[in-house]
């Protein structure tokens, strides 16, 4: 009955036959017995005694202060508006701590991987408007699920020019990791400073 009176409200054609069993069940269903339904809630505040629970002391404390006349500090007042000034690491540490753990990657021109790596990439994954949204109006973990997409989509990007950085980034697990923490960490300060 209620999808019927849904669909005919939607659909552009009427159907005779259909129109006039509708008509015929909206008369006949408030004509029909109810169904039996068990009152399941039936006898639950019977059997829990509310009388029988108390509140009970778990453990008490005793704070002992120094009798004598004393001075309570101020609250140290940091401004809650102002947001830390990023720590941004230097390209050459960037670069180092990637050839120590992917410095056994035979990269045909390395020098052009770690600019890809550490400019053009950060660049334009932190120009994705889906992360940029999702860095404005949402959390720390659904903005990182945005970078993870906005991060394979530059890849896909990037495939024709560096096949071997893509081919690194999807068969390597741990590549696929290292350089996702990485340009999250870089592009989620500099959106968010």
């Amino acid at each position: 009955m209620r999808i019927y009176g849904f669909l005919a409200s939607i659909l552009p054609y009427s159907n005779a036959a259909w129109e006039k069993l509708s008509t015929f069940l909206n008369f006949l269903i408030p004509k029909l017995p109810a169904p039996k339904e068990d009152d399941l809630s039936r006898g639950v505040l019977e059997a829990v005694d509310m009388d029988s629970y108390r509140a009970e002391v778990k453990s008490t404390i005793q704070i002992a202060l120094p009798d004598q006349d004393s001075e309570i500090g101020p609250v140290p007042m940091q401004s809650g508006s102002q947001r830390p000034e990023p720590e941004l690491d230097r390209l050459s540490n960037i670069v180092k701590a990637f050839n120590e753990q992917f410095g056994n990657i035979d990269w045909k021109d390395a020098d052009k991987i770690h600019k890809v790596i550490s400019q053009e990439i950060p660049t334009k994954v932190a120009a994705d408007k889906k992360y940029q949204n999702a860095m404005k109006y949402s959390d720390k973990e659904n903005a990182r699920i945005e970078h993870d997409l906005a991060l394979q989509r530059v890849l896909i990007e990037l495939l024709t020019d560096h096949t071997e950085l893509y081919k690194q980034f999807s068969e390597n697990p741990a590549f696929r990791k290292w350089l996702a923490d990485f340009i999250f960490a870089a592009t989620y300060k500099t959106a968010k400073a």
